[in-house]
């Protein structure tokens, strides 16, 4: 006799939010990746003060020019919303509903680092967001992704401690690898 392999249907972006709505996830830091609810790394000294050294560097330059989302949600797709530590996006309503395009995402990394440069690099690439950061604090660098193709990013620069990096979609915003790693 054959057996059926059980599917198992992913989680869509409007049950995820509803249910946040309920309550249901109250004491818990999760996202929604491909369907499945993950489990957010809790953030670290150096983490905290990398998100706050950004923020201030992000909105002040962009002010007025682009939406700069701190640890928000950002609509991936129907079966995805991560909320990774920045959303530059387009200046638009956000009130009802999460972002669904972005000129730059930015995620500072420590323990999560293998989820950042894998499942994340490939989702944000997959809805064509031009550029990914990760603010890499255990080889203190941050790793610039352009060019997304689909399945990832077909370059990727290093940037360390002494180096700037000016903004794709801002090219005269320029942001120092020592204002964000002191």
């Amino acid at each position: 006799m054959a057996t059926t392999a059980e599917v198992i249907r992913p989680l869509r972006r409007v049950e995820y939010d509803q249910l946040a709505r309920l309550g249901a996830f109250e004491d818990e830091k999760i996202e929604l990746l491909d369907g499945e609810m993950v489990a957010m790394s809790p953030s670290g000294m150096a983490h905290n003060a990398a998100v706050q050294k950004l923020n201030e560097l992000l909105v002040l330059a962009l002010h007025g020019r682009a939406w700069v989302r701190c640890q928000s949600s950002f609509a991936a797709s129907e079966i995805s919303e991560p909320e990774p530590d920045f959303v530059v996006a387009p200046r638009a309503n956000y009130d009802d509903d999460h972002p669904t395009e972005a000129y730059l995402i930015i995620e500072v990394a420590e323990t999560s680092l293998p989820k950042d440069r894998g499942r994340k690099r490939r989702l944000y690439a997959s809805c064509q967001v031009l550029e990914y950061w990760i603010v890499n604090l255990v080889e203190r660098c941050v790793e610039v992704h352009r060019e997304p193709d689909g399945q990832g990013y077909a370059r990727m620069d290093s940037y360390e401690y002494g180096q700037s990096i000016q903004l794709l979609a801002f090219p005269d915003v320029s942001v120092a690898v020592a204002d964000i790693m002191k």
